[in-house]
């Protein structure tokens, strides 16, 4: 069944080009601009992530723009002519409008390739998250399951993926707006942490605020051990990222692997890529696992 099919996603589920290579996942990826230059958010080869975040450190302004029509069409097309279906799986809708732009591309296509089958969902999720959700159909896909089913599942199944984060460096939450600068002052004096996860809408939402680093580090944890599938008996795969504060992500990961003995395999911990970090900056760490149903 593998053969008549491949799975597919954006560049923002945050894995490394190798893991996607050797899951047989393909991407198609974002753009930022940098100082007024525009790349691809194409899993570090044009800039790393590191080179971003010390870039933005020195005053550079990235911005980030999506996936257009005419590139879904492109990427799309080259499976449709050897014969491939699709099911392609976008960034959240309450963070990005890629999903329009792929269900546009999807419809004029089918018109050309009424024989084929293009699904388009919406993951709901972002980052190393929905990287783990691309993981995962990576996995049913190479147990047997055809796309039929495999659809059906992650529309099904995606809202039992949590994603959690908190930040440490408020400077691009007060840049984006997302904090005002008198509180964004007084966060960073007192070393206050916003604390964050994506809703059942896919939006990021700002929980708590948390002080100081070492309580947010054990917060995170205790949200795992609240709502991960089966508690502290969860034994399916737990994936990280992170914004240049691998030390920060390797403190929560060894929190988890202490606390989780049945994990499959270690906790993995990835770069958050340049399109999302565009909008994190430096100093943001994020924690995703398989639990129940995320609520509003």
């Amino acid at each position: 069944m593998m053969g008549d099919y491949i799975i597919s996603c954006c560049s923002t589920a945050d894995l490394s080009k190798e893991r996607f290579v050797k899951r047989k996942i393909q991407y198609v990826c974002f753009h930022f601009t940098l100082d007024g230059k525009e790349y691809l958010d194409d899993l570090g080869i044009s800039i790393s992530p590191e080179e971003l975040y010390r870039r933005m450190l020195d005053g550079e302004e990235a911005k980030t723009s999506q996936i257009s029509v005419g590139e879904y069409e492109d990427f799309f097309e080259k499976n449709l002519k050897e014969g491939k279906d699709i099911l392609h799986v976008t960034l959240s809708t309450g963070i990005s409008g890629t999903y329009n732009s792929a269900c546009v591309a999807r419809d004029e296509l089918l018109e050309r390739y009424p024989d084929r089958k293009i699904y388009v969902v919406d993951s709901l999720g972002a980052s190393s998250g929905y990287g783990l959700l691309m993981d995962t159909l990576a996995d049913m896909r190479d147990s047997g399951l055809g796309i039929d089913e495999l659809y059906q599942w992650v529309e099904e199944n995606k809202l039992y993926l949590h994603h959690w984060f908190f930040s440490t460096d408020l400077t691009f939450y007060i840049k984006g707006g997302r904090i005002s600068k008198t509180a964004g002052f007084i966060g960073s004096v007192m070393g206050i942490c916003p604390f964050l996860n994506v809703n059942s809408e896919g939006r990021l939402i700002l929980r708590e605020k948390v002080r100081p680093r070492k309580k947010v580090i054990r917060k995170i944890v205790e949200k795992m051990e609240q709502n991960a599938r089966d508690g502290l008996d969860y034994s399916e795969k737990c994936f990280m990222c992170h914004s240049l504060c691998m030390e920060d992500a390797q403190a929560v990961a060894s929190l988890v692997e202490e606390k989780f003995k049945n994990l499959n395999g270690n906790v993995e911990i990835f770069p958050i890529g340049t399109t999302i970090g565009s909008h994190t900056g430096p100093g943001t760490v994020a924690l995703f696992f398989w639990g129940g149903k995320r609520e509003q």
